[in-house]
This record gives structure tokens, C-alpha cells and sequence, in this order.
């Protein structure tokens, strides 16, 4: 039951009954490594599409035990780390093809809570995403700029009065309102594609951790209690893919972490308004994000962001970032200076050294997708449908998209791959404090 205490949600999404481990010899066409959303919603995908497939999935923990139960639940249409980024790896055309593919991503989260009947607090929101400094609002309005010209979905912009009427903090100076985003427990959309892919057919087995993927004509994967042979296999496997040598190199885990406060009692509420719950970023490079739970819990995460030697992925605690994390929660919210924080936890993202995603292949049968740069609720559901596509050979618009196959920076070995991680994450860093230092 250690899964319970590596968030809030695990610890809340109910009463949970594990499946058995792998045991014994297993063939499949398609065996599935990783229960989190991209290999849940591949999973189902591919039951879907060809109701006679043999899909296996394996889970290392428990469904959801990764950033599919520990993130802050925030199903957006945001693409790698930022439009701006986006636009300069991959130009326009790269930043409207990622804005539609986005789009669609929340478009299928809302779907399958609704076709399936899940129960995971979903509500649909919009995304705030605030200037706290000059530097930022001309970062907004820059990339509201490359949007309109890119043909992206449409956002509106809101002066610091506007904004303050949604939400009212003295630290607000502007914002960008997107409609398209939903606030949910994201352990519990975990559990629900779960349940859904097995009534579909799929089988998943949890507490069985693969320890080698043998690539060949069948590849073949072993665990400590068994073995799968598969036509085809997708690493789902996100932040712990460097366990896996054919994908070692296409990324690191970086660690973020979280906070929460009590449920906020009506009177602290008022005072800083949020009547509508939008989700909220701020426009750091490092960003911090926002968001009241279901039963009125502040939630704020981000602050930095780090990388540990020889991508370790076990930190899910971070005492010093615990106590940043509280004190931007108190000086973005005057008001709620006396508030007590009852939860706080952490773990590992996909990051790429060009900070954004990709889906690729290996050989003919060995797939992955990697860099979801921490917006991966929606992402990764629909990823996991570009997966199943691939996986049955088909040409569809999904596996078209750009970054399918694309080039990549390879991630080098330790001591460099410290190096690199540390020099990309110093310099937003010294960004942002320059821009905080100048407001």
C-alpha cells in the first residue's frame, strides 16, 4: 500500500484492488510496458481498434504509481515547454500542427471520462496563465502573437483588472485565458482506463517490473516472474526510460514537486476570489502552477525544477523546495498567510534535450514515446492512440504529426548528462530571477 503516500490522489482515490503480477510464459501481439495514461490509453486503443488482439500490459508498481497519479491534474492543450519553443525547433507550421494535435488530446480525455463513466473529479475550467513581471506579460503577448499566426486555437488576453476579478492576487499584472483546460484527479482518470481497457479485453498485470527487453524478430520481455513474447512492444515508460537500453539516450527524468494546503474555509476562499477555479500558471520559464482540489484544497506546484545524478527517480520528497513552494504560496495569497499545508510529494518527468516530445520506433516492433515535459494528462492519453496506430501499421493523421520519428538530441552519458541537464536548468533559472530581481 506505499503507493498511498506518493500523492494526494493515490491516498484518495478510494479503496483499490491490485492485479496479480506476471507469472509463467505469455505471448501477445502487442505487451505494453507502463500503467500510466500513454500505456493505459494505448492499450484500449488497440482493443478498439482490433477486438481479437492479444494485449498485455506490465506494470512496474501500480497503475497510475508514476506522474499519472502524482501530477497536478491539469488536462491543457500546452505542447513541450513552451509555444515559443516549439515555434523556434519547429517553426509555424510545427506550432500549429501541435496546437491540433493538443486540441484533440483534451477532446479525447473529456470523451472517454464521458464514454466510460469515470469518476474522477473532472471539471472543465479554462487555463490562466499569468504575468507576474513586465518580462512575462511581453512573453504572453509574444506567444498569443505566434499563435494567431500559427492558425492555433484562440485565447484572449486579459489586463491585470480582468485578470484580479478572477482571481485577486497583488502579483497578477495581465493574463492569457485559454478555455480549453479541465481540472481532475488524475489517479482516478488512471484507474478508469484501466478498467475500461481490461472490459475491452486487455490483460494487466501490476507488481512486475521488466527487467530486460530482448529486441528481435518477436521481442522478448522478462520480469521477476515471467516472460511475454511479442509481435510488437511500446515502452510507456516516459521518465524511466533510461532503464531501457533502445531508448536510453531520448531522455531524462527531472523531478518536480507539490503542495497542498487544508480545504480552504469559505471566508479564505472570498478573500481571493477564484469563484470560476480556472487552473493557473504563472509565465516563468520554472513555472508554478495552481489549482483548488474538489473539496476546495489549494494546490501549487513547480518553483524549480532538478535533476539527480545518474537519473535517479526515487526523490519524491524535497524539503527544500517544500518550504519555496509554501512561501510562493503565501506571497501570491496574502490572505492566507495562516494556512496549513497537509500534503507534499514529488517525482520524475520525461524531459528531451530540445524540450519537447517524441514518439518513435525502434527496429519494426519496438515503440516508445517520451518528453511530456510535465503536460502529459492530455498529451499522453492521445499519444498512447498514435501508439496503438503504429503498433498496427496504420498511416493515420496521428502518425503523421511531426514529431513522430523525428531527430533527436541524444542525451549523453554521466558525468555529461549532469552537465547538460544542470546548464539548461541554470539558465532558466537565472532567467527568471532576473526578471523577478527587475520587477
Amino acid at each position: 500500500m506505499g503507493y498511498r503516500e506518493k500523492s494526494f490522489w493515490l491516498e484518495t482515490a478510494g479503496e483499490y484492488q491490485e492485479r496479480p503480477p506476471l507469472v509463467g510464459e505469455h505471448v501477445a501481439d502487442v505487451c505494453i510496458v507502463g500503467g500510466g495514461f500513454t500505456g493505459l490509453s494505448a492499450a484500449l486503443h488497440l482493443k478498439e481498434a482490433d477486438p481479437g488482439l492479444r494485449v498485455l500490459l506490465l506494470e512496474a508498481e501500480v497503475v497510475g504509481f508514476g506522474a499519472s497519479g502524482r501530477n497536478a491534474g491539469f488536462s491543457m492543450t500546452l505542447f513541450g515547454l513552451s509555444p515559443e519553443v516549439t515555434c523556434w525547433r519547429f517553426g509555424l507550421r510545427g506550432l500549429r500542427e501541435a496546437d491540433e494535435y493538443m486540441v484533440r488530446a483534451v477532446e479525447l480525455v473529456r470523451r472517454r471520462v464521458l464514454e466510460h463513466g469515470i469518476e474522477c473529479d473532472y471539471e472543465e475550467t479554462g487555463l490562466l496563465t499569468v504575468a507576474t513581471n513586465d518580462a512575462q506579460r511581453r512573453r504572453l503577448q509574444r506567444e498569443m502573437d505566434l499563435a494567431r499566426r500559427a492558425g492555433a486555437h484562440e485565447t484572449t488576453w486579459l489586463e491585470a483588472a480582468a485578470v484580479r476579478e478572477l482571481v485577486d492576487s497583488p502579483t497578477f499584472c495581465g493574463g492569457r485565458l485559454d478555455p480549453l483546460c479541465a481540472l481532475l484527479n488524475p489517479a482516478k482518470l488512471a484507474r478508469g482506463l484501466a478498467r475500461a481497457a481490461e472490459e475491452a479485453g486487455a490483460v494487466i498485470c501490476e507488481r512486475s517490473p521488466v527487467l530486460e527487453v530482448v529486441p528481435g524478430p518477436r521481442v522478448r520481455v522478462r520480469t521477476p516472474g515471467g516472460q511475454v513474447v511479442a509481435e510488437k512492444v511500446i515502452l510507456a515508460t516516459n521518465a524511466y526510460s533510461h532503464r531501457f537500453r533502445p531508448v536510453r539516450r531520448r531522455q531524462l527524468p527531472i523531478h518536480t514537486y507539490i503542495v497542498l494546503t487544508e480545504p480552504l474555509p469559505p471566508e479564505q476562499l472570498a478573500s481571493i476570489g477564484w469563484r470560476q477555479r480556472q487552473g493557473i500558471e504563472d509565465g516563468r520559464n520554472l513555472i508554478h502552477y495552481f489549482r483548488l482540489t474538489a473539496d476546495n484544497r489549494l494546490l501549487m506546484g513547480g518553483e524549480d525544477a532538478l535533476y539527480y545524478w545518474g537519473s535517479a527517480v526515487g526523490r519524491d520528497r524535497n524539503r527544500t523546495l517544500e518550504q519555496r513552494l509554501q512561501d510562493a504560496v503565501k506571497r501570491t495569497f496574502p490572505t492566507l498567510a495562516g494556512v496549513r499545508f497537509t500534503h507534499h510529494w514529488g517525482g520524475p518527468i520525461s524531459a528531451t534535450l530540445d524540450l519537447a516530445p517524441a514518439i518513435g520506433r525502434v527496429g519494426g516492433n519496438l515503440l516508445y514515446s517520451v518528453g511530456c515535459m510535465g503536460h502529459g494528462v492530455s498529451l499522453c492519453n492521445l499519444n498512447g492512440a498514435t501508439l496503438a496506430d503504429l503498433a498496427l501499421e496504420r498511416q493515420t493523421d496521428l502518425t503523421e504529426v511531426f514529431f513522430v520519428d523525428r531527430r533527436m538530441l541524444p542525451a549523453p552519458p554521466e558525468p555529461l548528462r549532469f552537465a547538460a541537464a544542470g546548464a539548461i536548468l541554470t539558465g532558466m533559472r537565472l532567467q527568471d530571477r532576473f526578471h523577478e530581481r527587475r520587477r
